[in-house]
């Protein structure tokens, strides 16, 4: 296999192990319908802050989420090209 491959199939792996908790597939389904600050996010979620933030915090790490300061808070969105192309691997691997 060719190294680039290589580097490829491990970036598709954390994506899909970044995706295999509950609360982080939540996360992503309640900003596929717009971007939310980190409050409401954290109160539709039902987790404590610091819980929520690591959760956050991976979604932000495996660049399937991003977010701009606005004032004080921080709004929260899908960064739609990195999670479009997690479920264009997944179509992929769907039979036909």
């Amino acid at each position: 296999m060719p190294k680039g491959r290589k580097a490829e199939l491990r970036d598709e792996v954390e994506g899909f192990a970044i995706l295999s908790h509950p609360v982080r597939v939540g996360i992503l389904s309640l900003l596929a319908k717009g971007p939310k600050n980190a409050t409401t996010l954290r109160k539709a979620v039902g987790m404590s802050q610091p819980a929520f933030s690591y959760h956050l915090g991976l979604l932000r790490m495996g660049r399937l989420v991003n977010g701009v300061r606005q004032g004080k808070s921080v709004v929260y969105a899908t960064d739609k090209a990195n999670v479009k192309a997690l479920a264009s691997v997944l179509g992929q691997l769907t039979p036909k």
